[in-house]
């Protein structure tokens, strides 16, 4: 059981890596649909418990991929998605990066370029709402979720003061 899952993780974060397109949040949704609805790895909840830890751990976003091997398979299936998830996107960046330069006045770049942000947006924006959809399983957590939306979008205030008072209503039992 344990080399199979760890042969799915490798080979699903292998797979995402190379179509995460504006980074690891990116493939929110993908890895939400692969771990919660087709391996069964963790509920919907378990999922939003470990982007929301993900998220407020320092350092790259990546580290969901981490947390999931890690709860799927232990240290080794923390390896296995960690690699899988990086090393195919920096051996395609560190060769893309290359050509890329080369063609740096091409007017094709630009295009390629202007193209991917809306891309890599809405990939994002898909994952915020698998993840909203996770968290707001009462009235009070959908109230806390798009409080949390609007207070962010509206605001500058740091999103972990929101996270903070969110956890607060959570450990009061109001969530």
């Amino acid at each position: 059981m344990k080399d199979g899952a760890l042969t799915a993780l490798a080979g699903y974060f292998a797979m995402m890596s190379l179509l995460a397109i504006g980074g690891a949040n990116s493939a929110v949704p993908e890895m939400q649909r692969v771990a919660v609805e087709v391996e069964h790895w963790m509920s919907a909840r378990q999922f939003a418990d470990t982007f929301a830890i993900a998220q407020l751990t320092p350092g790259p976003n990546v580290i969901i991929v981490t947390l999931i091997g890690y709860h799927v398979a232990g240290l080794p299936g923390a390896l296995v998605a960690t690699f899988a998830m990086c090393g195919p996107t920096c051996v395609f960046a560190f060769y893309v990066g290359h050509a890329w330069e080369r063609f740096k006045d091409a007017p094709w770049r630009a295009a390629v370029q202007a193209g991917l942000l809306p891309i890599s947006i809405g990939l994002i924006a898909a994952s915020a709402f698998v993840v909203a959809s996770a968290a707001a399983h009462n009235l009070a957590a959908v109230a806390v979720v798009l409080g949390t939306a609007l207070l962010t979008h509206a605001t500058r205030l740091n999103p972990l003061w929101i996270f903070a008072v969110a956890a607060l209503l959570g450990l009061a039992g109001l969530i």
